[in-house]
């Protein structure tokens, strides 16, 4: 199997993306076949600087390791489609001259009108159609003085009858569809040609990507028969979901891979998690690193339908990794999210990662322990300051250096201030913490040591 992964570069590393980018990575791996990285640059005015060091980068990062590519050595370059403008002009000259595409040939003004909206695709698709017939012998002059595009012929009073990997057998009425340009008046071709032309040349056998592009499916099988070639297998991946079943789209939603790395997710959360929004092997597991995720997945158990991109199961994920990473990896993973003087022991991490989601989480859930004083809210003030906080407070600051455990410090503050179970662990939880809830008070007990203990409780008394 030859594979592909052909982002645009365009931007960031879409979510989506990777998850596509995995699911081609897994069959290679697999089949002990080839992974082959394209960039996909024809649109000039939309490239994005330095976005292609970032999709490289961000796919790196997952652990994604390409054959052939710009950045590895290959066979099958060059890898970026605007370093290949001689390739497509071979091969749309051929569709001229056998009569399967025709150069449409446009004034300055016309074309500025296209670009403005002023006149319409549908409209020039139209008004195009004055120019499939033309004359070889002069055409091809013409075309070398003057400003044109290329459109394909699609055949008319013809069906497609396709069969997708995933989705299954699809019927295409050629009738409804119009004759695509594949070749813009910059001389660039348009992702139509391009794809199909570098797809055949780079061997790919397998194409699986987003179901976004399966409508281009007739477009791309009419160029493989205009050329005489046999189109690769296709199989168009379920869309990513929000949960009101719109699609998941970078306009309303956070979309980008290095987005939620600075959020604190981690590699093998977010890679665990996109590989089962669509995906999922038989049983109800839930946990797999990058290796078992290449030996399990298998195309005839992607679901056709779309997939809920839910945060709530991803920071359940990454909570999972979080509270399972060794101590070593986590106070790494730990280092960019944390102020670089807060010294972090093993004790410190497992006073509070059950309760952390994200990375970002750990700051505030360990601010209390390297802060100089707790800055007390309103209600807790209060309570701290009432006759039953400053008994307990009192009592146990007293006690504190004769008790060998908590649980009889509790005991004997009980009997000392005829407080509750529920008085005592709150109030001293508040004046060691500022929080009503959280670690274990005996876990910070031992991680501040007496003189701290000693020097919280005078502080809350003090307020």
């Amino acid at each position: 199997m030859r594979l592909r992964f052909a982002p645009s570069p365009t931007g960031y590393l879409h979510v989506g993306g990777l998850r596509t980018a995995l699911y081609n990575f897994f069959l290679a791996k697999q089949s002990k076949g080839k992974l082959i990285l394209r960039i996909e640059d024809t649109d000039q005015n939309r490239l994005v600087q330095n976005a292609e060091e970032n999709l490289i980068n961000m796919l790196g990062w997952a652990g994604i390791d390409f054959d052939e590519g710009p950045h590895v050595s290959g066979g099958y370059g060059p890898y970026r489609q605007s370093e290949r403008l001689t390739i497509y002009k071979e091969y749309y000259l051929k569709l001229i001259q056998i009569g399967h595409a025709y150069p449409c040939f446009y004034s300055k003004q016309r074309l500025q009108d296209l670009e403005s909206g002023k006149l319409s695709s549908e409209d020039a698709t139209i008004e195009d159609s004055v120019f499939q017939d033309f004359d070889l012998s002069n055409i091809l002059q013409k075309m070398e003085t003057e400003s044109f595009v290329v459109r394909l012929k699609i055949p008319n009073n013809d069906f497609i009858n396709f069969n997708d990997l995933i989705k299954g057998n699809i019927k295409f009425d050629l009738n409804l569809i119009n004759d695509p340009i594949i070749i813009k008046s910059d001389g660039f071709p348009t992702y139509h040609f391009a794809n199909v032309i570098d797809d055949h040349l780079m061997k790919i056998t397998h194409v699986i990507r987003g179901e976004e592009w399966l409508p281009s499916i007739p477009k791309h099988i009419v160029l493989y028969q205009s050329l005489g070639w046999s189109p690769p297998e296709f199989g168009h991946l379920p869309l990513l979901l929000n949960s009101d079943k719109s699609k998941l789209s970078k306009r309303k939603n956070d979309v980008s891979v290095e987005s939620y790395i600075k959020k604190g997710y981690t590699k093998e959360s977010l890679i665990n998690f996109l590989s089962l929004l669509g995906w999922h092997e038989k049983g109800d597991r839930e946990f797999y690193n990058l290796n078992e995720l290449i030996e399990a997945f298998s195309l005839d158990r992607v679901n056709k339908s779309g997939a809920i991109f839910d945060v709530q199961k991803l920071n359940a994920f990454n909570n999972h990794y979080i509270k399972n990473y060794k101590f070593d990896k986590l106070k790494h993973l730990l280092s960019p999210f944390i102020f670089e003087d807060w010294i972090i022991t093993k004790d410190i991490i497992d006073l509070v990662k059950d309760k952390a989601f994200t990375l970002c989480d750990f700051k505030n859930l360990l601010s209390f322990i390297f802060i100089d004083s707790i800055s007390h809210s309103d209600e807790n003030i209060k309570i701290l300051k009432s006759k039953v906080g400053s008994n307990i407070l009192q009592s146990f600051l007293m006690n504190i250096k004769t008790i060998n455990s908590l649980k009889e410090m509790s005991q004997l503050v009980q009997q000392d201030t005829d407080c509750s179970p529920k008085e005592f662990w709150s109030i001293i939880r508040i004046a060691l913490s500022g929080e009503s809830h959280g670690p274990a008070l005996d876990m910070i007990i031992n991680i501040y040591g007496l003189d701290k203990v000693k020097s919280r409780i005078n502080d809350a008394l003090k307020l």
